[in-house]
C-alpha cells in the first residue's frame, strides 16, 4: 500500500461518510488476522500499524518482559530485553519489527476485502437511519414484484414489503404501478434494512390528508381522530383553532377536490368528514353522519351512548353490517345503542339508561339479531 491508497480512504470518507481513522483501524485488525493466518503460530502475538503519512505496512512481534519465561512465542526474559534496551523492566512490552518481504501484497489484498465490507455496513447503516427517521410517514413506491404473497415495493434506495395484512382488499397490485404507502416498523437487518409498509393504517389516510389540506400542515386544523376500515370505509374527526376556519369545509375542499383526491387515492374508499366536539354527546351525534340523531343520553361510568334517531334513519344510522355504527364507536371511543324514535315510545317507563344499554356484551350485537341494536366500538 501507499499515498494513493490513503488518498483513496480519504476520498470514500467524503464520499460515503467513512471516517478514514475507522477504516485504517479496521484494516490494522484485518492485517493481525491475515499475518497469521499466513505465518503460523509463532505470530500470536503481533501489531500491525499502517504508516499515516506514506501508507506503508509494518508488522511487529510484541514480547512481555518475564522473570522466566515460559513460552517464547510471547516472552522475553528480563535479560534479553535489557540487552535490547537497559530501561526495559518487567511487564514492558518489548517490539521487534517482524515485517515479511512478500507482505505488501496480502496487506493490500485484505486491505480491499475490508474496505469493502466496511462501505457496504456503513451505507447499510446510513439506509437505515434514513428510512428509520421516516417511520409513520408516507412515500410513493414502485410495485416491483410478488414474492409468495408479499408485494415488493420499490422506494428508491431501498425496497419495502407489502404484507397481506397490509394490503387493501380491492386492490390489485400490477407491476410499475406507483402507489403510496405507509411506513409502519424500519428493522435493522445484515443485509440492510427491512422496511414494512402498509395500504390499510389509518396513518396512511392521516398523512394523505395532511398532504391535500394546507390548512392541516400549517396547523390550524387538527386531526383528532380516525377510524378505518381499509378499502370501504373511514371516518375522521377534525377541528379548527381558528373560529373563522371550517375544519370539515377545509377537509373537503373546492367542490369536494381534496377528499376526492385522497379517495382516488385509496381506490374509491369512502370517507366521512365530521366535526369533533369536547361534549360527547355532540360528537357521538356528529361521527354517526350521514344520520341525523334526535338525542344522545350517556352514562359516562359505563362509557355507554344511547343513541335515538328517527324512524327512516335507523338503518342509515346503523350501516350496511352495521358498518358506520361500528366506525362511529371506534372514533368516538364509547359503546354506541341506536334505537329508533317508535322503538323509544314503545319502552318508555322501562328503566334508567344503565339498564337498556345493558352490559357490554349486550350493547355489542351481530347485525340482523332480534334484539335491539346496539354496538361497540370492538365489535
Amino acid at each position: 500500500m501507499n499515498s494513493d491508497f490513503l488518498e483513496a480512504l480519504a476520498d470514500i470518507e467524503k464520499e460515503k461518510g467513512i471516517d478514514k481513522e475507522i477504516l485504517l483501524e479496521a484494516i490494522e485488525a484485518a492485517l493481525i488476522s491475515a499475518y497469521r493466518r499466513n505465518y503460523g503460530g509463532s505470530a500470536s502475538n503481533v501489531r500491525v500499524q499502517i504508516d499515516r503519512l506514506t501508507g506503508e505496512v509494518r508488522v511487529y512481534s510484541r514480547k512481555n518482559v518475564v522473570e522466566n519465561v515460559v513460552d517464547e512465542n510471547t516472552q522475553i526474559s528480563l535479560a534479553q530485553a535489557k540487552q535490547i534496551d537497559p530501561r526495559y523492566e518487567i511487564n514492558d512490552i518489548v517490539e521487534n519489527e517482524v515485517t515479511p518481504k512478500e507482505f505488501g501484497r496480502i496487506a493490500a489484498q485484505t486491505a480491499k476485502q475490508v474496505v469493502v465490507q466496511r462501505i457496504r455496513e456503513a451505507e447499510r447503516g446510513i439506509l437505515y437511519e434514513e428510512f428509520a427517521d421516516r417511520e409513520g410517514d408516507i412515500l410513493t413506491g414502485i410495485v416491483q414484484r410478488q414474492e409468495m404473497k408479499n408485494v415488493i415495493i420499490d422506494l428508491g434506495k431501498a425496497e419495502g414489503i407489502l404484507a397481506p395484512s397490509e394490503q387493501m382488499p380491492n386492490e390489485t397490485y400490477r407491476q410499475n404501478d406507483r402507489i403510496k404507502v405507509y411506513i409502519v416498523q424500519v428493522n435493522k437487518t445484515t443485509k440492510g434494512p427491512q422496511i414494512i409498509l402498509s395500504r390499510t393504517h389509518p396513518g396512511l389516510l392521516k398523512r394523505l390528508f395532511e398532504l391535500e389540506v394546507p390548512e392541516i400542515h400549517d396547523g390550524i386544523v387538527e386531526i383528532k381522530g380516525i377510524a378505518r376500515e381499509a378499502g370501504s370505509r373511514s371516518k375522521i374527526a377534525v377541528t379548527s383553532s381558528d373560529e373563522n376556519v371550517d375544519a370539515v369545509g377545509s377537509c373537503v375542499g373546492p367542490k369536494g377536490m381534496r377528499v376526492q383526491a385522497t379517495v382516488n387515492e385509496l381506490k374509491g374508499e369512502k370517507i366521512d368528514i365530521v366535526k369533533y366536539d369536547p361534549n360527547p354527546s355532540q360528537y357521538i351525534a356528529n361521527a354517526l353522519s350521514p344520520a341525523k340523531v334526535l338525542s344522545v343520553q350517556i352514562n359516562e361510568e359505563a362509557k355507554v351512548a344511547r343513541v335515538v334517531v328517527p324512524d327512516r334513519q335507523l338503518s342509515l344510522a346503523i350501516g350496511k353490517e352495521g358498518q358506520n355504527a361500528r366506525l362511529a364507536a371506534k372514533l368516538t371511543g364509547w359503546k354506541i345503542d341506536i334505537k329508533s324514535e317508535s322503538q323509544v315510545l314503545d319502552a318508555e317507563g322501562g328503566g334508567d339508561l344503565e339498564k337498556e344499554a345493558g352490559t357490554p356484551e349486550d350493547v355489542c350485537r351481530v347485525p340482523g339479531d332480534e334484539s335491539e341494536t346496539g354496538y361497540d366500538q370492538n365489535c
